[in-house]
């Protein structure tokens, strides 16, 4: 094997070693080349010349980052003199010159282990190929100690890490005895010396485990490397945990009964050479020692004594004591260690239990220390009934018996080691299995009883709270409504009367006028004849010279002898299902102001014929509109049945007699009365027949029934129905008036908006013109059509493609040809709610109200001719209302016989017979069209959208493509490992003669000396600081 170098290059162990003679002493030490295991040192002076000093910094900086040194030692380094920084620098770059060869990267030694790899045995292998073999993983062991960072890195992103473990898993069982295995974690370890490399290795979801598995090999120095690995991992952060899973692993790779059990036999069994014996038993007791000293055994008693359980139960004690035989000092260390931990541990328990000393291995001990502390306290009971149920365990020792004393054991065990988070810092052996959350749901009752009688008090006082909140609520948005409904009729009344004002005052100056014309034509007398009277000439017609159409230029009224100039399509077309409006009904229409002879010069004739040729049209209808109706239970009248629902009615009140009295005498000025519960108050109103039975027991008030008794004390209300229906018809009519007026106004808008709408009338020119272009014989020659006709241009469909419409052409049309007329809609706004309006339905409802609003004036009529009794403020209250609700009633009919001349006219307009035409048929047929229209153009648009997707996508494919290339080459974020101070191998070593353990032992020491009092010479080591990643 070639020389190894001293200070060549950048990996971890290589870059330190290089310059540990730098940080010590006070002289500068030189730089020194070695160059063969029997040649001493020698001095190198650089063969090139010192460059400046910024230069010569930024050459450093890059040869210091390469080395992967820690904070400490990068400032050490960049401390030396300049002189110093330069010798450094050239030997590096030599060494580097030198180690230019195909060995010196990470690609050559992938492939040799794949190759290996792949051949899985050594039986075939002469004895000259297994040696190449060791001799290349050696070598690649060697350069990842001294190959510069890049190689490191590069070795990372190759995925080399992988390559190894997959060579582990893939050993047969020569090669698992073979120095190979052996060099193959040396590699690892190497690896692991790099603060990159060990986090990468650390990050790796399999590698601990796989490291774990070497374990079975017979191999003294691969079990002895695997376990210094795996000791060094636990003094990592968080890797602790890893090596817990790695063993629990491991059980199951090996069927171990237990964890822990090869290693305990490994420490028991003799190999007969003692080197390899000794230095196999430090090891593991070094890793022994540091699974129960790091991780949470650093802080936690408990996880410290339920780890040496597991070992004790595995027979380590009497191991130890026939250990102390090999007389080696290194292993005594370890063994002074665990048994010193285990004697400060055990004193700090039986602290707890105040005794000098616990025999843990003595159940009646154990069991009388437990008894005598919990022994009066409430834990005692369900100790004992832990112990009762514990006898009724099974005890047999077949079957599944073991199975539920090992549940007990761990479920016990969750409960001593699981923090306040629920985690266990060991590899928990029960998933889902939260103590804390456990403990939760056995809190005290009695405390959960008085925390439930609180809350529901609580609650049933917010109830109480809320209800008056609402009612005062209720009664402000009353008065509120009130006042700005009498804000508002004030208002208008107040216009009406300066209206009124100022035409009387016209008519009045009228009426003077006239008179004084009067008395002038009485006193001249003049003979008056009948030719004297001329007659006027009717009007002419104005004629429109560019107008080709009879009913655009003159008066006269076409008639069916006369026939328009159509042009006549070449072929038959498909006929456009409208209802012909007869010439009859022409007159006073829009169809006098339209002319589609103009439309025929600007439309495509040969496009349209091409697009609906004739065909057999098959139609297909669907209905698809179901009308579901509920059917309203009516109540019963029974006597039993109906003074049941009064309780009922009563009970949801909450309000007694006396207060039900106040609110209907008062009109409910606080608002005690919903308008539902009116509503039902209504039903229960007391008959002639209740009212004299009541009369006959009303010496018994007492011992009637709750709903009785509410029904004597309303009848004793003078006019209690008719008081109860006007207050139920005052606190509704806001409401009902707030339903019809919109449903007016609909309808006042939507007939103007159809009568003004030029877009509306460019739209029904162009259908007009397509029509009677697409028709023949008697169906075509048309003037006019049927406002229904405008949801049969969907039926017809084109020859080319199923599923275009005329009305889909139509828009493509409007929107080349006229595409201001596309903003009809918007000139619609209001179709959707007219065409909800239902007019019988609506002067059905204005006949009750009008009717009801008789009822309330007959009423109040009545009771202002009688005597008021204390408290009755109906006179006051009610004629008030009147006065407010004439005046918005009034305003309301009028407002509806406006809409309904503005209906007739525009029924009329369009050729409409108005007679038998209603508001939601007429705007009903608008609105369909609108919602039709509104699809076609959708679907349009998303043809369009379609088409240029289509354009796109081979596009679209090639940049996905490029990009799901970019991310394939995209490499991710490298781990950044912590590193404090020190190298992997310095952590290792340190575990192994057991100096990490020596600041802990001294402390024992100490701590034995003082409880002991005694005073013994014990030589004391340098104690070494624990290294932390």
């Amino acid at each position: 094997m070639a020389p190894r170098k001293r200070g060549g290059g950048g990996g971890n162990r290589g870059g330190l070693s290089y310059i540990f003679c730098c940080f010590n002493g006070n002289d500068h030490p030189e730089i020194t080349y070695r160059l063969r295991e029997d040649f001493a040192l020698q001095a190198m002076e650089p063969a090139l010349p010192m460059p400046g000093y910024d230069e010569l910094d930024g050459m450093f900086s890059e040869l210091v980052d390469e080395l992967d040194l820690s904070e400490k030692h990068r400032e050490a380094m960049f401390a030396l003199p300049a002189e110093k920084k330069w010798q450094i620098y050239c030997s590096k770059k030599k060494e580097q010159e030198e180690n230019k060869s195909a060995t010196s990267w990470p690609e050559y030694y992938i492939d040799q282990l794949n190759s290996m790899a792949a051949r899985t045995t050594l039986l075939a292998l002469e004895k000259e190929d297994e040696e190449e073999r060791n001799k290349t993983i050696e070598s690649l062991k060697t350069a990842l100690r001294t190959q510069p960072m890049r190689f490191v890195t590069r070795f990372i992103d190759l995925d080399g890490l992988t390559c190894i473990l997959n060579f582990l898993k893939s050993m047969d069982y020569e090669t698992t005895e073979s120095q190979i295995h052996t060099s193959l974690i040396g590699c690892i370890k190497a690896l692991m010396n790099n603060s990159q490399g060990r986090a990468h290795v650390l990050s790796h979801s399999e590698s601990i485990n796989i490291i774990a598995q070497s374990l079975a090999t017979e191999n003294i120095k691969t079990k002895v490397a695997v376990l210094e690995i795996m000791g060094a991992v636990c003094l990592v952060p968080g890797g602790h945990k890893k090596i817990l899973e790695a063993m629990m692993h491991y059980q199951r790779f090996a069927c171990e009964r237990t964890r822990f059990q090869t290693l305990i036999n490994d420490l028991d069994r003799s190999t007969g050479r003692y080197r390899d014996e000794v230095n196999l038993k430090t090891a593991i007791m070094s890793f022994i020692n540091a699974v129960l000293s790091q991780g949470a055994g650093e802080t936690s008693l408990e996880f410290r004594i339920h780890l040496r359980y597991e070992f004790l139960m595995l027979g380590i004690q009497p191991v130890i004591d026939k250990l102390r035989s090999h007389e080696n000092s290194t292993l005594d260390r370890h063994l002074d260690y665990f048994e010193m931990l285990r004697n400060e541990d055990e004193l700090a328990l039986s602290k707890r239990f105040e005794s000098v000393h616990i025999d843990t291995k003595s159940a009646n001990q154990v069991f009388d220390l437990i008894r005598k502390k919990i022994n009066h306290t409430d834990a005692h009971p369900h100790f004992m009934s832990v112990l009762h149920h514990c006898l009724l365990m099974p005890h047999k020792r077949s079957g599944n018996t073991v199975q539920y004393w090992l549940l007990l054991d761990r479920i016990v065990q969750q409960m001593v080691l699981q923090n306040d988070k629920g985690h266990d810092p060991d590899v928990t052996p029960l998933e889902n299995f939260n103590v804390k959350n456990v403990v939760r749901m056995l809190v005290n009752e009695n405390e959960v009883k008085q925390w439930k009688e609180q809350a529901e008090k609580m609650r049933k006082e917010h109830h109480e709270l809320q209800q008056r909140f609402e009612k005062k609520e209720r009664e402000c948005d009353a008065k509120t409504q009130e006042k700005e409904d009498m804000m508002q009729t004030l208002n208008k009344m107040k216009e009406k009367l300066e209206k009124e004002s100022t035409e009387h005052k016209n008519v009045k100056q009228q009426v003077a006028e006239l008179t004084g014309q009067l008395h002038e034509l009485s006193t001249v007398r003049r003979p008056f004849f009948r030719g004297d009277v001329p007659s006027s000439p009717a009007a002419p017609w104005r004629h429109d010279a560019s107008s080709t159409s009879p009913t655009a230029s003159t008066g006269w009224t076409p008639t069916s002898s006369w026939r328009k100039n159509i042009p006549q399509p070449s072929n038959a077309l498909k006929s456009f299902n409208w209802a012909k409006l007869s010439e009859n009904k022409l007159e006073g229409t829009v169809w006098m102001e339209v002319d589609d002879a103009k439309v025929f010069k600007i439309l495509d004739l040969e496009d349209i014929e091409k697009t609906f040729s004739a065909y057999q049209r098959q139609q297909k209808e669907a209905e698809d509109d179901a009308l579901t109706s509920k059917k309203v239970k009516e109540l019963s009248v029974i006597d039993g049945r109906r003074a049941q629902n009064c309780n009922i009615l009563l009970s949801r009140l909450k309000l007694s007699n006396e207060e039900m009295k106040r609110a209907i005498l008062t009109m409910d000025e606080q608002e005690d009365l919903p308008k539902d519960m009116l509503e039902q108050l209504l039903k229960f109103v007391p008959e002639k027949s209740d009212v004299d039975l009541l009369e006959e027991h009303k010496h018994e008030l007492d011992r009637m029934a709750k709903a009785d008794r509410f029904f004597y004390e309303m009848s004793r209300i003078n006019h209690y129905q008719q008081r109860l229906q006007s207050l139920y018809f005052k606190k509704k009519f806001a409401e009902r008036i707030a339903e019809i007026k919109p449903k007016v106004e609909a309808l006042s808008r939507a007939s103007k908006e159809i009568l003004h709408s030029r877009n509306l009338k460019q739209l029904l020119e162009v259908v007009l013109a397509f029509g009677n272009f697409m028709n023949k014989g008697q169906r075509g020659n048309a003037y006019g059509f049927k406002v229904s006709s405008l949801n049969k241009i969907a039926d017809t469909k084109s020859s080319i493609d199923k599923n275009i419409t005329l009305l889909h052409y139509l828009i493509t049309i409007l929107e080349k040809k006229y595409p201001k007329v596309l903003m009809f809609q918007d000139d619609l706004q209001s179709l959707s709610d007219a065409a909800k309006v239902n007019m019988t339905e609506l002067e059905k409802d204005i006949g009750n109200m009008r009717s009801g609003l008789k009822g309330v004036e007959s009423e109040l009529e009545y009771q202002k001719k009688r005597p008021q009794e204390p408290g009755d403020k109906f006179v006051s209250v009610v004629s008030q209302f009147i006065t407010v609700a004439s005046f918005s009633f009034s305003d309301v009919e009028d407002s509806l016989v406006e809409a309904k001349e503005l209906f007739l006219k525009a029924v009329k307009h369009f050729g409409e017979d108005a007679g038998k035409m209603q508001p939601d048929e007429f705007f009903g047929i608008f609105d369909q069209f609108l919602q039709s229209f509104a699809e076609a153009q959708q679907e349009n648009e998303n043809m369009r959208k379609r088409k240029e997707e289509e354009e796109r996508r081979a596009k679209m494919e090639a940049q996905l493509k490029e990009q799901r290339e970019k991310e394939r080459k995209a490499r991710k974020a490298k781990a950044n490992g912590e590193d404090d101070g020190g190298e992997f191998d310095d952590l290792v070593s340190a575990l192994r003669s057991g100096e990490v353990f020596d600041k802990d032992l001294s402390k024992m020491k100490r701590n034995r000396k003082r409880i002991n009092s005694q005073t013994t010479d014990a030589s004391r080591e340098r104690p070494v600081t624990k290294l932390n990643f």
